[in-house]
Formats: structure tokens, C-alpha cells, sequence
């Protein structure tokens, strides 16, 4: 009998996977405990095995496409087994005969399409920023009847951002307006319809303005249809004016961002006002040499703008660890009230301390090893730090675990030293170590991520002095761990060469009181200063 297997759910915040590498195919035989894939969750790449023997007979998942979680991933059973009961709507993967003698051919959906007049233009809602995906027209300039020229300002319609003129590119009469005054209307939508006075165009607004594409052109037409560009070398007029340019919004923004003088552009719009496509076919004069006459003349004139070469945006898809990370610290700083504490250490002590410690043969502490055992030992003197917000409680929790937040390639894993407060600073060392280099390599399991009680982010490897973080729930806190700084510090009295260390604790306000917090905060000084005490 077949047997479903579902995208497991491989972390406690994974919603769904990525196939990396299939290593069984259709119709390859599997035994229990064989890899069927690795897949990747938004923490790790993981080897998943099957449960199972008998043969692949679906696959429910292609390589690097994310699944959800609980979806079918593979269907093993008998070779040759009827599945398709199973699959349901699936898409059909399966290898088997009796499964591609049922799929019918595939034929293309026949498209409702109508005679289009070539005298009709549809204007869509523009994209007018980024983060566009609606706009509001907030007075139409034209309305239906009126005539209409290209440059023309049909209507201005308010974004997420700003309120901007729009300017029509064609020329004939406004025959339909997609958008009532102050009303939303999504971007892409039908916005206008211009066309020739008295044209039919209800059939495009039934059908939302889609119309049929239009036929292929053939190569000769295209042939036919392009003429020979021809430069004209003139000397330009040189022109000293202080009157004002005439161009719409729009124009200017492209201008601006092309970095064309618009003193130089020939506005084609209602009393030579600059419109969009007089700056966007613009093209500079060609130089040429001028009589002597001009040029004492154009020596009065500002030099010309300096043409830059635009660079291309480049898209990168977000990784399935990226999503998770922006999901999870936007849940964060918008539910906790996050509140920062700030302490300077001496870390004279500190410094001559782990020299000591690192005497000892195979034993190298770093001062992270050093703050992440403080933490714990300052944890177990107050542990309202330990703690977990529910709606209707806050959980206490009886074990130690501090994560130690290590970045990698496409984000941030925090792996987990379990019972911190109850480990020396060789074993804190060598589990941190073991963690940071399988998580840079994506080989961390599921487990070594969990169950953190209290988290640490050290950025002073990169000479950051301090820094707030987000609180990596269901943590109540996270500390921020800057550099070490040698600077002129006063002992006894006396300006002397020091070298100090800035903390940050950021705390959830519902969780640990700012009192609470400082009296950490105190204990955890005094163990940095002098790590000898956290050998007694």
C-alpha cells in the first residue's frame, strides 16, 4: 500500500522547504533509512530519510522550489501502484504507464479576443513609486468628451508618497475614465480611453482593458517602416535667460535622473512645456566647431551637464532563511516593547585573565566564550531574565541556554549552548566553535537551534564599539557585545590607559522590569571585570 510523505516541518519556525538535490528519483527503489532529498528549511540544509521501503512512484516537489510545510513531498508504495487517487489535483510526476496513459494532451486556452480600432489607446493606472500598488485620482483635468494632446495633464493622481501630475502620451478625445475622483483604483487597472470621438469601446472596458495582442509584424514591414537616421551638426544658440522652464513633474524627475539640462530639451507640449518624451528622446547636439564670434559669446555660459552612465538594479530572490529572518524580528520589534540598558566595562582584568586561561594546553577562550559564561552565571542570580511571554502567563524557565547569534551568507543562525551555567569556558569554547563553523557550511541540526533562553551578538570583531539588537523571541533579552577600545580611562584619581568594553541589554518591557534589567546588567559587570569569580 502507497505511502504519503508530507514536507516535514525540520525547525520549530520552519513553514516551508526547499528541495536541494533529490537524491531517489521516479521509480528508483528505497529502503527505510535511505536519503530520499536534502532539503533546506530557513536555518539548515538537512538530509531527510525515508521510513519506508518500496519504490518512488511521485515526487512532490521540484528542486529549489519552496513547498509548505505538511504538503505532499514523495508518494513511495508497489512498483506500478495506481496513485492518482492520492494525488488528486496534483501535478502528475509520477513515472508510471498506466498513470501517462491517462493525462489527455494539453491544449492551449483559446483567449476571448476582439477587433481592437487602431485608433484607440488604453491607459492604465501607472506604477508612480516602488512601493505603489494603488492610486487615487484626486481631480481629472480632462473629462470624457474633451479633447486631448499628447503632453496634456489628463489627471493627478495621489500615490503612497506624493500627489503627481500625469500627463497623457497620445493624441484624440477622452472616451472613458476607469477611476472616479478620490476613490482607490489598483495599479495596472483601466485609468482612461483615448481614442477617435465616437469610437465603441465598451468591449474593452468589459474586459477590464485586455485586448488581444496584436499580430507579429512581419520583417519586411519593420523594413519598410525604419527610415535612416539623419544627425544634423548645428551650432546650438547660445541663449543667457533667466525665464523660467516650462516642464511637467515628470519631465523633471527623468531629467534630473538622466542628468539632461533641460534648458537644452524642445518642449513639444502646450506652449513649448517640456513633457516625457521630449526629455526621453532628447539627444545632445553634437559639437561642432563654432565661429570665434560664438564662442567669446558661450564663454558666458555654465558649462554643460555631466552625462553618468546608470547602473542596473539587480534582483535577488529571498532565500527561505532571509524570509523566515525578516518574519520573525518584524513579529518581534513590533510585540515586544523593546527597552536598552547600557553598561561600560573595565576590561583590564578580563584581558589578563583569558591570557592565563589560555596557558593551558588545547584551551583558546575568546572573550565571547567569557561573556556568554557570564551571562549564564548572572542569569542564574536573577532569573526573571529567563523568561518566555505567553498571553495568559510567563514561563520561567528552569534551564539556562544562551544562543550565540553567528552570521552567514544569507542571514543569521543562532545556535544554542545548552546548560551554559553548568559548562567551563573550554567546553563553552569548543561547542561555540563546532557551532559557528557547521552553520556557516549549513550543516547545523534542527535541534542545536532550539530552545534558546537567552541570547548574544558580538560585533566587535568588527570594531563596532555598540549596537542595539532585536530580541530573538521567545527570548526576553539579547545583549549586544561591542569591541574592546583602549582609550584614557581614570583610576584612582589618576588618567591612565585603559581598555573598556559597551554592553546593550535589550529587554521585553512585559517580561523584565527596567529595575530587573539594570540589576543584571550590575552582575554581569562584575563577573566580566573579574572572571576569576566565575571559577568559585
Amino acid at each position: 500500500m502507497a505511502e504519503i510523505i508530507t514536507m516535514p516541518r525540520l525547525s520549530d519556525t520552519m513553514e516551508e522547504g526547499t528541495v536541494v538535490k533529490w537524491h531517489k528519483n521516479v521509480g528508483d527503489k528505497v529502503s527505510e533509512g535511505d536519503v530520499i532529498a536534502e532539503i533546506e528549511t530557513d536555518k539548515a540544509i538537512q538530509e531527510f530519510e525515508s521510513e519506508f521501503d518500496g519504490t518512488l512512484l511521485y515526487q512532490g516537489a521540484k528542486e529549489n522550489e519552496p513547498a509548505p510545510v505538511d504538503t505532499v513531498l514523495a508518494i513511495i508504495g508497489n512498483e506500478g501502484e495506481d496513485i492518482s487517487a492520492l494525488i488528486g489535483g496534483a501535478p502528475k510526476a509520477v513515472a508510471t504507464e498506466e498513470v501517462k496513459e491517462e493525462v489527455a494532451p494539453i491544449e492551449a486556452p483559446t483567449t476571448t479576443s476582439f477587433e481592437v480600432p487602431s485608433n484607440v489607446d488604453v491607459i492604465t493606472m501607472p506604477r508612480l513609486s516602488d512601493t505603489m500598488e494603488e492610486g487615487t485620482v484626486v481631480v481629472w483635468h480632462k473629462h470624457v468628451g474633451d479633447t486631448v494632446k499628447e503632453g496634456d495633464i489628463l489627471a493627478e493622481i495621489e500615490t503612497d508618497k506624493a500627489v503627481q501630475e500625469f500627463e497623457s502620451e497620445y493624441d484624440g478625445v477622452l472616451l472613458y475614465q476607469g477611476a472616479k475622483e478620490n476613490e482607490p483604483a489598483p495599479v495596472d487597472t483601466v485609468l482612461a480611453i483615448i481614442g477617435e470621438a465616437g469610437t465603441d469601446v465598451s468591449a474593452i472596458v468589459a474586459n477590464g482593458g485586455k485586448v488581444a495582442a496584436p499580430a507579429q509584424t512581419s520583417t519586411q514591414e519593420v523594413i519598410e517602416d525604419e527610415k535612416p537616421v539623419v544627425v544634423e551638426l548645428e551650432v546650438p544658440q547660445v541663449q543667457v535667460s533667466n525665464d523660467r522652464i516650462f516642464a511637467s513633474p515628470l519631465a523633471k524627475s527623468i531629467a534630473k535622473d538622466k542628468g539632461i539640462n533641460l534648458a537644452e530639451v524642445q518642449g513639444s507640449g502646450d506652449q513649448g512645456r517640456i513633457v516625457k518624451k521630449d526629455v526621453e528622446n532628447f539627444q545632445p547636439t553634437a559639437k561642432v566647431e563654432a565661429p570665434a564670434e560664438v564662442k567669446s559669446e558661450a564663454k558666458a555660459v555654465a558649462a554643460p551637464v555631466q552625462q553618468y552612465v546608470t547602473g542596473e538594479d539587480t534582483e535577488i530572490p529571498n532565500s527561505q532563511m532571509r524570509k523566515v529572518i525578516a518574519k520573525r524580528l518584524a513579529e518581534s520589534k513590533y510585540s515586544a516593547p523593546h527597552y536598552y540598558l547600557n553598561v561600560e566595562l573595565d576590561m583590564d582584568n578580563a584581558i589578563e585573565a583569558r591570557k592565563q586561561l589560555n596557558t593551558v594546553p588545547n584551551t583558546k577562550v575568546s572573550f565571547n566564550d567569557i561573556v556568554v559564561k557570564a551571562c549564564a552565571m548572572a542569569i542564574r542570580k536573577h532569573p526573571a531574565i529567563n523568561t518566555t511571554w505567553y498571553d495568559d502567563k510567563i514561563v520561567q524557565h528552569g534551564n539556562i541556554n544562551i544562543g550565540v547569534a553567528v552570521a552567514v551568507e544569507d542571514g543569521l543562525l543562532v545556535p544554542v549552548v545548552k546548560n551554559t551555567d553548568q559548562k567551563s569556558f573550554s567546553q563553552i569554547s569548543a561547542e561555540v566553535k563546532d557551532y559557528a563553523g557547521r552553520a556557516r557550511d549549513r550543516k547545523l541540526k534542527a535541534d542545536e537551534m532550539e530552545k534558546s533562553t537567552f541570547s548574544v551578538s558580538n560585533l566587535g570583531m568588527f570594531g563596532i564599539e555598540s549596537f542595539t539588537s532585536i530580541i530573538n523571541q521567545p527570548n526576553s533579552c539579547i545583549l549586544s557585545v561591542g569591541a574592546i577600545i583602549e582609550k584614557p580611562v581614570v583610576k584612582n584619581g589618576q588618567i591612565v590607559v585603559g581598555n573598556t568594553m559597551k554592553l546593550t541589554l535589550a529587554c521585553d518591557h512585559r517580561t523584565v522590569d527596567g529595575a530587573t534589567g539594570a540589576q543584571f546588567l550590575q552582575t554581569l559587570k562584575m563577573y566580566i571585570e573579574n572572571p576569576v569569580t566565575m571559577l568559585v
